[in-house]
């Protein structure tokens, strides 16, 4: 196990961050410290579907069409320590040289890129809160070093639930003014290939708005974001019988709005594999109500009264729909204003469920 006092400094160097990203370089540059890597990939994630969302910290890797190799053998290949299973593992985390018996070219991962960059070995790990996956970690370490070791995954498996509670804060409502320019859907077309061949004006504004990160160019002439990239991925996972999740993020734009990003394979003639389809839009108060509840930590029955206060139910109604008692209730409209930092039933409204702002 990590020693108390470096445990300790990672997370308030994290205490410390401002935003998401902040958070990865603080944790990034003290974790090195107990645990020397070369480099890493630390990227946030939808905490319902598990893909990669912004922010994304890329630190001694190259360029973005690299990282979108990677995620597209991540969603499409089978490899060893697959993220969507680390987020499901007793340890959410694992090194791939101990996973594969020292023969990591098991893994299409490591015999499609990594292997030829000069990795030797990678430490994965998911940041997760209960069962949330807030995001993911890969650490590398180049040929000449050490494997990571059992002591170096306790370390890290140490760090992820409190790693993860700190990351999920940033996803609370800001209360910046304003929102996305456009609100129209903006629609973004992929071929079969997982190239990207149409895009309409308001996809274009929403892409102008959304933070910078890795990106791949494209026919289009602008560069695509790897978060999008991913989703498209996940789509063709899908279609493929690969994954039987969702192709679907939210992602924090540059003025604290929030977009939802889903994807989905159309057939086309004949039932055909026909293009993807990549919709952009903001975010309606029902598809952000979960994931700020759970940014604040509320539980699966807090949330369902939070739910029922929103309807305009009273206690005693909200007793009766879910079969408890109204001090019960009582106790858990307590518990949520406190996580909330709120006091009344109204701020609560306004702070899980209301309509995002738009100029």
């Amino acid at each position: 196990m990590i020693h108390p006092h470096h445990r300790t400094e990672i997370l308030s160097a994290a205490d410390r961050a401002d935003n998401a990203l902040d958070l990865f370089s603080r944790a990034s540059a003290r974790l090195r410290r107990q645990m020397p890597f070369d480099s890493a990939v630390w990227a946030a994630t939808d905490p319902e579907t598990g893909l990669v969302t912004a922010p994304m910290l890329v630190e001694n890797l190259g360029s973005g069409e690299g990282c979108a190799d990677y995620w597209e053998s991540e969603l499409l290949e089978e490899n060893v320590l697959p993220f969507r299973d680390l987020a499901r593992a007793a340890v959410p985390v694992a090194g791939l040289r101990a996973a594969t018996g020292d023969l990591p070219e098991r893994s299409a991962r490591f015999r499609r890129l990594l292997g030829g960059q000069g990795v030797d070995d990678e430490l994965r790990a998911v940041l997760r809160s209960g069962d949330r996956p807030w995001g993911v970690v890969s650490l590398f370490r180049m040929r000449g070093g050490p494997a990571f070791g059992p002591h170096e995954v306790a370390l890290f498996a140490d760090l992820s639930a409190p790693l993860a509670d700190r990351l999920r804060r940033f996803a609370r409502p800001s209360e910046s003014a304003g929102g996305p320019g456009a609100s129209a859907p903006g629609l973004l077309l992929f071929d079969e290939y997982g190239e990207a061949t149409s895009i309409n004006e308001e996809a274009r504004r929403y892409l102008a708005l959304l933070p910078d990160g890795p990106s791949i160019p494209s026919t289009l002439g602008l560069r695509l974001p790897i978060w999008l990239i991913g989703t498209a991925l996940q789509a063709r996972a899908i279609a493929r019988g690969r994954d039987r999740g969702s192709a679907r993020i939210r992602i924090r734009t540059r003025d604290r709005q929030w977009l939802t990003c889903h994807a989905s394979w159309l057939s086309g003639p004949g039932g055909r594999p026909g293009p993807i389809a990549l919709v952009i839009e903001p975010a309606a108060p029902g598809d952000l109500a979960a994931m700020v509840a759970q940014a604040y930590g509320l539980t699966p029955r807090e949330f369902q009264v939070a739910q029922l206060v929103a309807q305009g139910l009273p206690t005693t109604e909200i007793a009766a729909a879910l079969f408890i008692s109204p001090h019960t209730v009582r106790g858990h409209l307590k518990a949520v204003f406190g996580k909330a930092e709120i006091s009344s039933r109204g701020e609560l409204v306004g702070r899980l469920f209301a309509e995002p702002r738009r100029p």
